[in-house]
């Protein structure tokens, strides 16, 4: 099976054509309480595909978070792969939650279990994480590369245990995310429109103008809507990068559930905001 164009210029397209916005498919136990669904099974199915139903035709990318699915053994893993088939036959593209991050054949493991074309959870991305030296990414971005896909890797996360590893300082006097990002930099370049390997970075953590954000791939930003960013803070913390910033929207949307028209309206509204400040209006 032939690869797909590369993943960085079917997300440049999805974002010009669509704006930039992710909405997370998150079915905490919570959530699907405020839905009127019951924390199981049908619960978490019910809830996802209503919230691929509303809006995978009209946003640039959806993320669904692993962990949520996993929680319930082989019968959510089988909701998750139906939720991935879906979002991306309505033409979002589907960057998967997982986090994953190892070394040697496990890493190849986790890799091919998300970026095999033929892998029932093939996903158009993949969130990683560096943190067992960035080289341990190797068999993820091997086959990335293969098959078209991308990875987003951990680089400045707004949790308040990220800084003590993301901000400690090398021997070489760089940090150890801004050396994530450099290594990021050089996968993507010469790309074009967009490099397929981008930076999770936190639409909250504040001041970057000490991190070159220009890694010539995308910025997945969680932290809009509930957790207290807004579209307008994001030329602050991006500068320049915002036109490669894909900020992640979950609870902010996905309370508006069950209504399916109610998830659209907020869907659109955050996508509104965010297309006129990254367009500078």
């Amino acid at each position: 099976m032939s690869p797909l164009e590369p993943f960085g210029a079917r997300l440049r397209r999805v974002m010009d054509e669509r704006g930039p916005l992710c909405v997370g498919i998150d079915p905490h136990a919570s959530l699907l309480t405020e839905w009127g669904l019951n924390a199981d099974v049908a619960g978490l199915e019910r809830f996802s595909r209503t919230v691929v139903e509303a809006v995978a035709d009209r946003v640039a990318v959806m993320k669904p978070q692993s962990a949520f699915f996993e929680r319930f053994g082989s019968r959510g893993i089988a909701v998750l792969e139906r939720v991935v088939a879906e979002a991306r036959a309505a033409g979002t593209l589907v960057v998967m939650d997982a986090k994953r991050g190892d070394i040697g054949s496990t890493m190849a493991g986790y890799a091919e279990a998300f970026l095999s074309k033929d892998a029932p959870l093939f996903s158009d991305a993949l969130t990683v994480s560096p943190y067992l030296g960035y080289g341990s990414l190797s068999p993820a971005v091997a086959l990335a590369r293969e098959t078209g896909a991308g990875l987003f890797v951990l680089a400045l996360t707004s949790n308040p245990e990220g800084p003590e590893v993301q901000h400690a300082v090398r021997a070489d006097g760089r940090t150890v995310g801004a050396t994530v990002l450099a290594h990021l930099a050089a996968e993507n370049a010469g790309e074009e429109p967009l490099g397929s390997f981008g930076a999770v970075v936190g639409a909250t953590v504040g001041d970057l103008s000490s991190y070159d954000l220009d890694i010539n791939g995308p910025l997945l930003a969680p932290g809009v809507g509930a957790q207290g960013a807004t579209a307008a803070d994001l030329p602050a913390v991006f500068g320049a990068s915002v036109r490669n910033v894909v900020p992640n929207v979950s609870r902010g949307v996905l309370r508006h559930g069950p209504d399916v028209g109610a998830l659209r309206a907020a869907a659109d509204r955050f996508a509104g905001e965010i297309r006129d400040v990254v367009a500078g209006r």
